[in-house]
């Protein structure tokens, strides 16, 4: 009686503890199935995402949250397509690809820019590396904490890439760009490289205000090679400049002290087909100035002491005629282009694109600056000089009396003359400075 008790009550057991052990193993596929559910989607459903960001699924938790930064250890980079046309389109498109990396958590790999200037055949392009027209290291050591540029050899896996098409088109909104970049950043977190391919960057939608742009030039400072055939050029205006003191029996001070006026004379043939074209387009017709008008602005420009050498900043290869813009110029006012000047040489063994940049900085050092508010090129140079103006802290920005003056010359001032002109640093996007107005920031 007791054996069988004894049996029964071990059979009990065992039937209890098998129970108990499925229990546990119900439980625990229970709780895997739901981590499973909540956890996939955020992490392993990437490798589901197809190679279009129309197709990207929106994960409402993230978009909620636009601070979300997903760390995986190592570097992330963003890629861009060679960026090409003029110094200042160029630097713009380096900035706003530097400033589309910053928001997707990214770094800029170094971009290729171009050397030639072609507006269509884009395949005679001359590409040129970033390091050999800017600092690399200089411009990461200014921009510590804000943004850093990488070089291509700091990719690990170069077969780690993400391609994706900017949208183009009128259809193309600025909205819809800026949801596919805030896509891009929160369902793409853990590809290596993510490359932009297609648009040239400087036709991309404007994210950000004039003040970060502003940052990013602030960092680009050119290699010594250049600022060297700038020190000379400057050199040159300078010397000429005393020479016109010491005749007017006006000469005091150091040769640095000589003052000098440069103006970025935009007179040249494609210049007057595209700013006809902008004017007609816009309905107005403050764009195009013909020599003459140019003169007579810079000539009336109230308090402009003389004599003074002017430097006509011009691309030569594109005028018609590379003498017609010395003639016709107000007593005291005593012009020189480069062939006058004796660098000529200089710049012609040098491709277009350090042309340009060695005329920036003779731009930028001037005492007083003339230039076109729809010239890129010239509205940059503003910027620059208001930027340096604000960091030294001056109120005043406008006028012969603060430290470095700008003048639009195709829009009439003051007595007739140039209109003074500061960029608007507080404005929500860079499109006055990118295409150009006729609404300068001074009265």
């Amino acid at each position: 009686m007791e054996i069988v008790y004894c049996k029964n009550s071990l059979r009990f057991f065992r039937l209890h503890l098998m129970k108990s052990l499925a229990c546990k193993c119900v439980g625990l596929v229970v709780i895997a199935l739901v981590v499973r559910a909540v956890c996939l989607p955020r992490f392993s459903g990437y490798g589901a995402i197809e190679q279009s960001i129309n197709s990207f699924p929106v994960n409402n938790r993230l978009m909620l949250n636009p601070e979300v930064v997903v760390d995986s250890g190592k570097s992330k980079f963003l890629e861009v397509p060679q960026i090409i046309w003029g110094l200042n389109n160029q630097k713009i498109a380096f900035a706003r690809a530097c400033l589309t990396a910053r928001m997707l958590n990214r770094t800029l790999l170094m971009p290729s820019l171009s050397a030639s200037l072609f507006y269509k055949e884009v395949d005679l392009l001359k590409p040129i590396p970033f390091d050999k027209v800017f600092q690399f290291e200089r411009f990461n050591s200014r921009c510590r904490g804000f943004f850093q540029l990488a070089r291509h050899s700091q990719v690990s896996n170069t077969s780690d890439v993400f391609e994706i098409r900017k949208g183009s088109g009128r259809r193309w909104t600025v909205e819809k760009d800026l949801e596919q970049l805030t896509q891009l950043r929160h369902h793409r977190p853990y590809d290596e490289t993510i490359r932009i391919v297609g648009k040239h960057p400087f036709l991309w939608h404007d994210h950000w205000p004039v003040k970060d742009y502003a940052k990013v030039f602030e960092c680009l400072e050119f290699v010594e090679e250049i600022s060297r055939e700038a020190d000379q050029v400057v050199s040159k205006i300078r010397e000429i400049g005393l020479e016109e003191l010491r005749r007017s029996q006006n000469a005091n001070g150091t040769l640095q002290s000589v003052p000098y006026v440069a103006v970025h004379m935009r007179i040249e043939k494609d210049w007057m087909i595209h700013c006809k074209k902008l004017e007609q387009r816009l309905n107005i017709s403050e764009i195009c100035s013909s020599k003459e008008q140019t003169v007579q602005r810079v000539g009336n420009i109230v308090g402009l002491k003389t004599p003074v050498v002017i430097y006509l900043a011009v691309a030569d290869d594109l005028l018609e005629d590379n003498s017609v813009v010395l003639g016709g110029w107000k007593e005291g006012l005593v012009p020189f282009e480069k062939k006058k000047l004796g660098v000529f040489d200089m710049y012609k063994k040098q491709p277009y694109l350090i042309q340009s940049a060695i005329d920036y900085e003779v731009c930028l050092r001037s005492d007083v600056f003339v230039g076109n508010s729809f010239s890129t090129f010239s509205s940059l140079v503003v910027l620059d000089r208001t930027q340096r103006m604000m960091s030294m802290g001056v109120a005043e920005r406008c006028g012969l009396d603060v430290r470095w003056p700008s003048y639009a010359y195709n829009l009439e001032g003051e007595s007739k003359g140039a209109r003074a002109w500061a960029a608007n640093m507080s404005d929500l996007n860079l499109h006055a400075i990118s295409y150009g107005s006729n609404q300068v920031s001074c009265p």
